[in-house]
């Protein structure tokens, strides 16, 4: 007997027939005595027109209203496919994020998961049925609906299978499993057999749009094997797991990620002076604002005048232009740019710990292709550059062609 979460995504369940199709493929690949718990996410692009639907009322929600809106795309697509399972003869139950035990912080539109108590769900497991939980959402200690965020929908995968000590979690998605760059900005880009948890969490954070961040870190602090595979063919995927279990280490660099999801922020003028920066940040810490990529750099030495520049997503702009420009006066700094015409293009690689020239070849990359470095910023795995936004595709190539020739 084995115990097995399958998480489907908004493609794999966008019709009413597509919907059948997963329920039909979950009993076909069940044998009698498994335990199944089924994730899923909203139908298509519900989200979307959830969100467009909020803005034809108003631009000044809040995160509480939103989250109560968009938690209701699962509840239609977990009570559809429960009835799917129903229809083909085998008994099972819809859960939302909250009934499946799913608590978390307040931190609306954006919440993380404090604790699963999962109980229920073992309950309805034991009397043999398969428990179909709704992806992105949880419910606050004061029993607000909160979600968390986009590809939230993997994070409760993982974490249900983490409370239940499940044998392995599936991810089924409209890609076969995890490629070396999107393949549909890099046609020659290559899918691996493996990929460790460091190296995965790297590149969803920045950018490879195939994981969410927080669902490989749960993945890893539980050490929970995570395949990731097509729901439209029954080939295998890329396994995520501590330690590669075959040797797949032809390439020191395993992936060339992309982010057009970001925006630069210029705060100029700024005293050089202890404090600045822990002022600047925990400001926008306070708001739930994620920095990335900050650069110091000297206006005026003889003046003690610094720049300073990071980036953030493009979603946390407006909110933090409004922020900064509240310090402005209390700072005095002189000066406010927010520039949303750029993108962010990485390698990532454990293999780059001990192998110098990973920054060259990345630099020498993008100058032989014309394209303006604005800002570098690097980890142990990984190197990162900010440039003009329409040229993205054409970096990306540049620099995948450069670490996985044909």
């Amino acid at each position: 007997m084995a115990l097995i979460v399958k998480k489907f995504g908004g493609s794999s369940v966008a019709t009413p027939e597509k919907i059948i199709a997963v329920a039909r493929r979950v009993l076909k690949e069940k044998n009698s005595d498994d335990q199944i718990v089924v994730v899923v996410s909203a139908m298509g692009d519900t989200t979307d027109d959830l969100i467009s639907l909020a803005k034809a009322i108003t631009d000044q929600t809040t995160g509480r209203e939103m989250d109560m809106l968009l938690a209701t795309g699962e509840q239609v697509s977990i009570a559809l496919l429960a009835m799917a399972f129903a229809k083909l003869g085998h008994e099972a139950v819809s859960m939302t994020g909250f009934q499946a035990g799913f608590t978390t912080n307040e931190m609306f539109n954006k919440a993380k998961i404090t604790g699963i108590a999962a109980d229920r769900v073992r309950q309805e497991l034991n009397a043999g049925k398969i428990v179909v939980v709704a992806g992105f959402q949880g419910l606050t200690k004061n029993g607000d609906i909160t979600t968390l965020g986009r590809g939230g929908s993997d994070t409760t995968a993982v974490a249900v299978a983490a409370g239940l000590k499940a044998d392995h979690c599936e991810i089924y998605t409209d890609v076969d499993g995890i490629y070396s760059s999107d393949p549909r900005v890099v046609p020659t880009a290559r899918r691996m057999k493996e990929i460790t948890y460091n190296e995965m969490l790297e590149m969803a954070r920045l950018g490879a749009g195939v994981m969410h961040p927080r669902s490989v870190e749960l993945g890893m602090h539980y050490d929970m094997p995570i395949h990731v595979r097509s729901t439209f063919t029954q080939e295998p995927g890329t396994f995520i797991r501590e330690e590669y279990t075959m040797e797949e280490k032809e390439f020191v660099i395993r992936g060339v990620t992309h982010d057009t999801n970001v925006a630069k922020i210029a705060v100029l003028g700024v005293a050089d002076q202890p404090g600045i920066a822990y002022k600047i940040f925990s400001t926008l810490a306070e708001a739930n604002v994620d920095v990335d990529m900050i650069v110091q750099s000297v206006r005026a030495m003889d003046k003690h005048i610094i720049d300073m520049v990071f980036t953030i997503a493009q979603g946390d702009a407006p909110q933090a232009k409004k922020l900064l420009e509240r310090l402005k006066t209390e700072m005095e700094f002189s000066g406010l740019m927010i520039d949303e015409n750029v993108a962010k293009v990485s390698v990532v690689g454990a293999g780059m710990l001990g192998n110098p020239g990973i920054a060259a070849t990345t630099f020498g990359a993008l100058a032989d292709a014309g394209i303006n470095i604005e800002v570098i910023s690097t980890s142990e795995i990984s190197i990162s550059c900010l440039i003009e936004l329409d040229r993205v595709k054409e970096a990306v190539n540049a620099i995948h062609a450069r670490f996985f020739p044909d």
